[in-house]
């Protein structure tokens, strides 16, 4: 039997943090049906950006990626207060949108929402295998040099 993803979360030794608050006047997350929306989840820890500036220009790939990454968490925190703590819920983790603040030149916006994508899979298991677009940006709110939102169907 596979593991449950609370199971691999505490192998990964990852805590949900509480579900981030938004940032403006919207909702962090909402349902269409059988449908879980995860508005864009930004790369904060603590109520602070942890990842800011732009790819090509001041941050590098690897700190992308760990930017990524965090923003995954988030997403799966908020995932966790919609779903009143019941991540099993999830049946498949549909796509991911992950936005870069990235120089004209940059154009390895997939390698840095690699680092989401990886992290959802070994955390969902088969379910967290997703659709995405992986694309560069002027800006991000807050300065952030990334930002991901996720469509989740769910039980």
């Amino acid at each position: 039997m596979s593991k449950s993803i609370a199971e691999r979360l505490a192998d990964m030794k990852i805590t949900l943090p509480d579900a981030p608050a938004p940032a403006a006047k919207y909702v962090p997350y909402s349902f269409v049906g059988s449908t879980l929306y995860i508005s864009g989840q930004l790369p904060m820890i603590g109520g602070s950006i942890t990842t800011t500036g732009h790819l090509g220009i001041n941050v590098d790939v690897e700190a992308g990626q760990k930017a990524a990454e965090i923003c995954a968490i988030n997403i799966l925190a908020q995932a966790n207060a919609a779903l009143n703590g019941d991540l099993e819920r999830i049946v498949r983790l549909a796509k991911i949108h992950g936005y870069v603040a990235s120089s004209a030149d940059f154009t390895e916006q997939h390698l840095v929402i690699n680092g989401a994508s990886n992290l959802l899979v070994d955390i969902l298991g088969e379910r967290g295998m997703h659709a995405r677009a992986a694309v560069g940006m002027v800006s991000l709110p807050l300065a952030a040099a990334v930002e991901i939102d996720a469509i989740f169907e769910i039980a």
